[in-house]
């Protein structure tokens, strides 16, 4: 069985390239860093790049619960940023946060209106 590496923390066991040839994302889940082709890319516009930033910064810790990292996992950022397996004392890690959905357009708060005006006639 073939194997691909996720673009974002380039754990090598996704199980369907990212992208299809004809572009579409196979919205597989990394379970290293939690990114879902097709749907953070195309649905949400976050890159693969945007996603490894903050991962990164929020302690890099694998984001499956149902798949359980391989015995001492950490992610490192190497030359090509490439999910390797370190020693437990590696970095300490900390608490995950999804990120949050694209900000809505603040819409304007309602003013009062000037009470409308009598028509003496």
């Amino acid at each position: 069985m073939m194997s691909y590496p996720c673009l974002v923390c380039a754990w090598p066991k996704l199980k369907e390239p990212p992208r299809s040839p004809s572009g579409g994302g196979s919205y597989e889940i990394c379970p290293a860093c939690g990114y879902q082709y097709g749907v953070d890319d195309d649905d949400r516009g976050i890159t693969p790049e945007q996603w490894r930033r903050t991962w990164v910064q929020q302690g890099a810790r694998w984001s499956s619960a149902g798949i359980k990292p391989p015995k001492g996992w950490k992610y490192q950022a190497g030359t090509a940023g490439q999910a390797r397996q370190a020693s437990p004392a590696a970095k300490k890690t900390i608490v995950l946060k999804p990120l949050p959905p694209k900000p809505k357009a603040a819409k304007k708060p309602a003013g009062k209106r000037a009470p409308a005006r009598k028509n003496p006639g």
